[in-house]
């Protein structure tokens, strides 16, 4: 957010803040949370770089295109080893993987 706008919020009495002090998340737990979602861009990410359909993804993976699209949306329902097996399928190194899981 621009520094004009959240002084013009805090201004007017709005209290202004990020997503873990929203959700009182301790910051492992934001931490996961990022984890997951960078994990979820980098699935869908590498996906589209190979030209996969979620359809052919679900496939390789033994899942469903409904599954494939949560992953790629960061549901919670979605387990880390399957995010990890999908970006392997699609041909992620380790080295991707460490990447995508140290971003910043």
């Amino acid at each position: 957010m621009r520094v004009d706008k959240r002084k013009r919020l805090e201004a007017k009495g709005w209290k202004v803040g990020n997503v873990q002090e929203f959700l009182g998340l301790t910051d492992e737990e934001a931490a996961y949370i990022e984890l997951r979602l960078r994990l979820a861009k980098g699935l869908k990410a590498k996906r589209n770089a190979r030209g996969f359909s979620q359809t052919e993804l679900a496939k390789a993976v033994r899942s469903s295109q409904s599954r494939i699209a949560k992953m790629e949306a960061g549901d919670p329902t979605v387990s880390i080893d399957l995010l990890v097996r999908s970006l392997l399928a699609l041909g992620a190194s380790n080295r991707e993987l460490g990447r995508m899981i140290s971003r910043a």
